[in-house]
Order: structure tokens, then sequence, then C-alpha cells
């Protein structure tokens, strides 16, 4: 995104194709050098450098390459084929250790009669309805890709969710909040999204106890975000923002009286971190909503509240509502209530799953990022996957709370973030787990988390996995990531060494 808003304006300036390719090429070589490998000084990757990918087959990208660095480096004649070069000795290897006499890969004969066709369709398997790319191979096999799950190529349901997951055993607690209670207050509009995610079981028993109908959106879905993709301002903020937009629309169409969108500097203190703030998308992006989308003539309250003190979240809804002080306190306590047994449950079903796991000997992956990560769209469905693979999934929050306060290098005031680094402090004195973090393309506090989460695990020498999630919904990229995970740690169970990463 950001590079193409950059060529554009460079040829608005005038600039001529040769300078923005050589502008694409630095900038390749400097992405890589100081975004990727995250060198301080280019001097620390030595005077003897040998090169090699299908990118640096590219002549610009090469003298970039050289110029940035300040030495002439060794580009081999099969700079391309490098890492068909290293599975073929990998596979070599494999033979050897497995005592293998034939190979699988078919005869000459066979491949001179080998047919392919490609096909699209829509997967009927569940509700995620995958568009699936069917790759034919004559009457030998198919390969299906596009399939966030095992249905579509074993015929086979998927291993029971709740057993092993608790993303999903997160989405069927929310789901029950979804509910319906007459009220004499009229309808109360929820977007399932940002703030209100993890914050739901608060939101509904607060407005069901002021006697409002609640009517929530559902999880987010392809569908629901296009349905808001037009009242969209900027393409630079994350996904999960972009999906707010189809979550607020979703509730004009169901023509509710009212639609409330809390606006908090300031989440709940869990007295993890130096401070407790909301990221600014989540505390504020209401702001964006109310100018921006089109709600046909129904109201929408921007809840600037603070959730720090009872009385005066009390006094506030009042305001707010014209409900009274008694039945606003009231409201508020069982609010809280019902939020402080919805995070049992799910430190319950954590430990639950930790213990199954452990008798199982099962790997557990601990699934990190905010809570709204565990929506089925914005995570495309990982969760599943991972647990098709043979390990388990948890989340942060399910065992921050396990951990003592810390200490960190970077300043720990967002509680989203206190909750990843106090889980990764935890996983990394667990022989059993690993992390992977989810991030957001376009969330610029990952910029700082990212780093000090990978720091916290690497200090104990455990493997740092991190996924961009963000529109796109191809798998394949991070099923490789994955397998090579499990595959890094099945090596140092067999070798009883460190994989280098």
């Amino acid at each position: 995104v950001f590079m193409n808003s950059q060529v554009k304006q460079a040829q608005k300036d005038g600039a001529s194709v040769n300078d923005i390719s050589a502008g694409l090429a630095i900038s390749v070589v400097k992405n890589a050098l100081y975004k990727v490998i995250r060198t301080a000084n280019p001097e620390e990757l030595g005077r003897h450098i040998v090169v090699q990918g299908g990118t640096f087959l590219n002549d610009a990208v090469l003298r970039a390459f050289e110029a940035e660095l300040g030495v002439e480096v060794v580009r081999p004649q099969i700079a391309g084929l490098m890492g068909a070069y290293g599975a073929a000795l990998y596979a070599k290897l494999m033979v050897k250790r497995n005592n293998l006499k034939k190979s699988s890969v078919i005869s000459k004969e066979e491949l001179d009669e080998l047919t392919h066709t490609v096909q699209n369709v829509r997967c009927q398997g569940c509700t995620n309805h995958c568009l699936l790319t069917v790759n034919s191979f004559g009457n030998r096999r198919r390969l299906i890709s596009g399939n966030r799950c095992e249905r579509p190529v074993t015929g086979k349901a998927p291993l029971s969710a709740d057993k092993y997951d608790l993303y999903a055993y997160k989405q069927e607690l929310l789901e029950g909040y979804r509910k319906r209670k007459e009220g004499k207050r009229g309808t109360m509009g929820l977007p399932l999204a940002l703030g209100i995610y993890e914050l739901l079981p608060f939101y509904v028993t607060l407005f069901q106890s002021l006697g409002f109908d609640t009517v929530v959106s559902p999880f987010s879905s392809r569908e629901l975000y296009i349905h808001g993709q037009a009242a969209i301002p900027s393409d630079t903020v994350c996904f999960p923002a972009k999906l707010m937009h189809g979550h607020v629309q979703y509730l004009v169409e169901q023509k509710v009286d009212r639609i409330f969108i809390p606006c908090s500097s300031y989440n709940i203190n869990e007295e993890k971190g130096n401070n407790h703030f909301n990221c600014p998308v989540v505390a504020y992006y209401g702001e964006v909503i109310k100018g921006n989308q089109d709600l046909e003539g129904i109201p929408l309250t921007l809840g600037y509240l603070s959730l720090e003190h009872k009385g005066h979240l009390a006094k506030r809804i009042s305001e707010l509502f014209g409900t009274g002080r008694r039945e606003s306190l009231k409201a508020v306590e069982n609010a809280f209530a019902e939020l402080a047994e919805y995070r049992r449950k799910i430190t319950e079903k954590g430990k639950e799953i930790i213990e199954l796991s452990r008798e199982e000997k099962r790997p557990i992956v601990v699934l990190a990022g905010r809570p709204y990560h565990t929506d089925p769209e914005i995570n495309h469905g990982i969760d599943r996957m991972i647990v098709q693979l043979g390990a388990s999934v948890i989340t942060e929050d399910s065992i921050a709370p396990l951990t003592d306060k810390g200490s960190f290098g970077v300043l720990n005031q967002w509680t989203y973030h206190a909750r990843m680094y106090d889980a990764a402090r935890f996983v990394r004195e667990q022989k059993d787990m690993n992390l992977v973090q989810l991030v957001s393309f376009g969330c610029g506090l990952d910029a700082v988390t990212t780093d000090e989460v990978r720091d916290i695990l690497r200090e104990k020498d455990k493997i740092y996995t991190q996924i961009k999630i963000d529109e796109i919904t191809n798998l394949g990229a991070v099923k490789i990531r994955m397998r090579s995970l499990f595959a890094a740690l099945e090596m140092e169970e067999e070798n009883g060494e460190k994989s280098i990463h």
C-alpha cells in the first residue's frame, strides 16, 4: 500500500522510470537489512558475503546491495535455485536417515502422460464456504488449496474444536451473549468489533440490566466486510478496524433504536503494566464511524467511559441513558460480575487444555494477539489449522495471569500488549509450549510489541514465530510457516540442540 502510493506520487512529481526502478531496488535492500534482518550496522554482516534467492537475479537489487554495504558480494549462478538445491540435499538426507530405497517421484513416462486442470469451487462442508482451488492431475491425485480445515481433503469433519482449541471455546462463549432479551427501553445495537469484542459480556449484561434489548452483530465474515467497505476512510488502518464498518452497517439494517460504541482511553486495570491504555484505534474509532458512515438516522452513542471506578461509571451511564443512579450502579455491578465469570471460564478452559495436551503429549501453541484476533474472519481459521497439524491452541489471556508483574525493555502501558509480554515470559519456561504472535498490518504499536515479545522468548532460546493477518485468506504460506516450526521443534528434540532462528 505504502510503496504503491509513493510510486504514484513520484510519477506525479515527474520522476523517470529509471529513477523509480532504482529507488525500488534500493528500498528492497534497505527493508531486508534494517527491517527484516534488523542489523544496526552493515559492517556486522562481514566483508565476505554470498547472496542467494530469486530476488538477487535482479542486477539492480544486487548492485544496490553492494552499494549499501560497500563490498563486492558473490552471487552464485544458481542463486534463484538455492531453495530447490537445499530441498534436494534435505531429501537426500531423509532417504539415508529413513533407509528408503525408491523415490515416490513419478517416472518420465508417467510425467509425459500427466494432465493438469484447475477449477475453483465453493466448499459446502460448513458455514465458512471456503473458495477452493482444485488442481487435478489425471487419475493420479488432486491438490486442494484455500481450505481452512481438512474436511475438503479428507472428507471427514475436523476434530472437536473445543477439546484442543481455546479460540473456538471463546467464540462459543461470545455467541451465547447474542441471545435477545426483551427490554422496556428498546433495542441497543452493539458491534462485535474492537473494544466491544472482549468486553461483550460486560456491555450485554450492563444494557440488559438497564432494560435494553441488546442486538449484537455476528462474527465477522467476508460478506460483512464488503458490506461496510464503502465507508472506510483510510486503507492504511488495520483490518479489525475496517471490519467495524461492516458490523455497524449490519446493525443499521436491523433497524435498532440506538447504536453504542465505547470510547475509553483506559482499559480495565489488570495491575500488570506501567499503565493500562487502549490503543488509539480501539479507544476512538467510534469517532471515525460518526464522521464517515450513514446511519440512516439511527442515534449513535459514543460512550466516553472510564471503567476504573464503579460509582463514576454508574453516574456516567445515568447521564447518557437517563437511568436512575441506583439502577445504573446495580447494572454496573452485574456487568463486572459477568465479565469476571467470563474471564474465569477462559482461564479454567486454558488449564484444562494444557492438562489434556500434556496427558496426550500434544505440543501447545499460544496463539497470541489482541482479543478480537479470535474473530474467525480476522484470524482466517489459523487456530483450526494448528489443531489439524496436531497441536493444541490456547490464548495469551489464559496464561498471562499465571505470572507476576515483570520488567521489560519498553514502556509497558498497553493492556493487550502487557498480556502478550506476560504470556511470552510464561511460555519461555515451558518445554512443551511455543508462542505464535498474530500481527495486523497497519498496527503501529506492533512495531514495538513484536520486538519485545521476540526478545523475551529468545532470552531462553525459544523460537519466535510471527504471522501477519489481514484481508488475505490464503493460508498456504501460514501452513508452511507452522509446519516449519513443528519440524524445527522435532529436530531440536532429536538432536538435543536448539534450532537457529
